[in-house]
């Protein structure tokens, strides 16, 4: 839940989404560093900046598979996407692997998420503001 609300929730400030990232990053493996670096790659976050837009995440649920280690999981969450002009609600769903780490002041769970990956992220409903 944490590194999905760290990852998702983005408001437009540089630094603001630097210091989320940096956070989530260290709750993940080379996965979650790839997917940023291919937003990043994209202009996602220079958009977000230019457009003044707030992304909000509200995890629904997670599920978490304890039969077998490394641990599945799958996050179920809703994306809210706002600007100026409209909100954009969005169903995000995500999955990957738990493997035990130490705790740490960067990692208090003491999970690292690893082969994570985005199953869906499409629009269900758009507000006009």
């Amino acid at each position: 839940k944490t590194f999905h609300q760290l990852f998702f929730t983005l408001d437009p400030d540089d630094k603001v989404i630097h210091t989320n990232i940096t956070k989530a990053l260290y709750l993940a493996d080379g996965s979650a560093k790839r997917a940023y670096d291919d937003l990043k790659e994209k202009g996602y976050y220079t958009n977000i900046i230019a457009g003044n837009i707030s992304q909000q995440v509200i995890v629904d649920s997670v599920s978490v598979d304890i039969n077998e280690y490394p641990y599945r999981f799958r996050c179920y969450a809703t994306q809210n996407i706002i600007r100026a002009t409209s909100t954009v609600s969005r169903i995000l769903i995500t999955e990957g692997t738990l493997r035990n780490v130490s705790r740490s002041d960067n990692n208090p769970h003491g999970f690292l998420i690893e082969r994570w990956a985005t199953i869906e992220n499409r629009d269900i409903k758009i507000t006009n503001r």
